[in-house]
């Protein structure tokens, strides 16, 4: 009864990828302020459009749109990874840190992949 799916709130990829935005903002604040335009912007497009894309995917009318936008989710995930990656190797923010963003970046991934692996399933079914 109260797992119904209404709309991309009610998504625990959706609500991850959020949560996930907010730490990368708060992460960044830290950034180098020469970096404002660079690598801090770069990093809050990538993982702010994680969730808005997996929004606008579920808003569709078809499973194949949705696909495509989930997709596009996790190619923005892999930009991400790339980014605090970087991050790393610059030493801008703390590593603990920037760890623990990348093992949450994880849980991310993995939960995206199964609502496509899910999807797919109910598009050849």
């Amino acid at each position: 009864m109260g797992s119904e799916i209404r709309s991309h709130h009610d998504l625990k990829v959706w609500q991850l990828g959020m949560d996930f935005t907010e730490k990368i903002y708060a992460l960044t604040q830290s950034f180098p302020r020469e970096e404002i335009y660079g690598l801090t912007s770069q990093l809050r497009r990538a993982v702010s459009s994680i969730p808005a894309h997996i929004a606008e995917g579920n808003a569709r009318n078809s499973t194949k749109e949705y696909l495509r936008f989930l997709s596009i989710a996790v190619g923005s995930l892999c930009e991400v990874e790339t980014f605090l990656q970087l991050s790393l190797r610059l030493k801008y923010g703390d590593s603990k840190q920037i760890q623990g963003l990348l093992d949450l970046l994880s849980e991310e991934g993995r939960m995206l992949r199964g609502l496509q692996k899910s999807l797919v399933s109910k598009l050849n079914n």
